[in-house]
């Protein structure tokens, strides 16, 4: 049984992972949910986040924290991504589809556009949880605001950055680096 309890707005956060428009099961698990691993700086002030997570385990446990309770707060340098070195990480999921919206505050049609390495701010809400004899507590995904662009943690280039460089042949003449042949490779 999960119980939820108010929702707060993250600081802004890199974003890791996202899977806000279509929902994926997590490595191990036919479960799908949307998702997405907001990235803050080791200083980032994270109170509203961590005094959400304590106002829900003492409204589930009371005073009784259960031992080895599951937090949602890691650390990123024991993660051997791109992005992730002196960041504190967190996922937050759901299982119903976030609004995403940009910084004018409409709805963001083309997926391309909200991307890992991208800034957000997201609306988020906190439960805890038993299962199989674990406890812990997470943090449930509600909506997303893009806040900038970034620098892509995808390691991808975009097909304006492989070819900008390239000169265009003129209209009408065959591409030059001399005759290579099929069989000749």
């Amino acid at each position: 049984m999960t119980e939820k309890m108010d929702k707060v707005i993250t600081p802004t956060f890199r974003v890791s992972f996202p899977s806000v428009f279509d929902a994926k099961a997590a490595p191990g698990s036919d479960k799908e949910k949307y998702s997405v691993v907001m990235l803050f700086k080791n200083n980032e002030d994270l109170t509203v986040l961590k005094d959400l997570a304590k106002r829900t385990i003492a409204e589930k446990w009371g005073g009784k924290t259960p031992k080895n309770l599951g937090t949602p707060f890691k650390d990123g340098n024991g993660k051997d991504y791109e992005g992730y070195k002196d960041t504190i990480y967190l996922t937050a999921s759901s299982q119903f589809p976030p609004g995403v919206i940009d910084e004018q505050k409409q709805p963001i049609i083309d997926r391309k556009a909200f991307y890992a390495g991208c800034y957000a701010i997201a609306s988020v809400n906190c439960y805890g949880w038993e299962y199989m004899g674990k406890s812990g507590v997470s943090f449930g995904l509600q909506n997303i605001m893009k806040m900038s662009d970034g620098d892509s943690l995808s390691g991808g280039a975009t097909a304006e950055q492989d070819f900008g460089s390239i000169p265009l042949p003129e209209v009408g003449s065959a591409p030059t680096g001399g005759d290579v042949s099929v069989l000749d490779l």
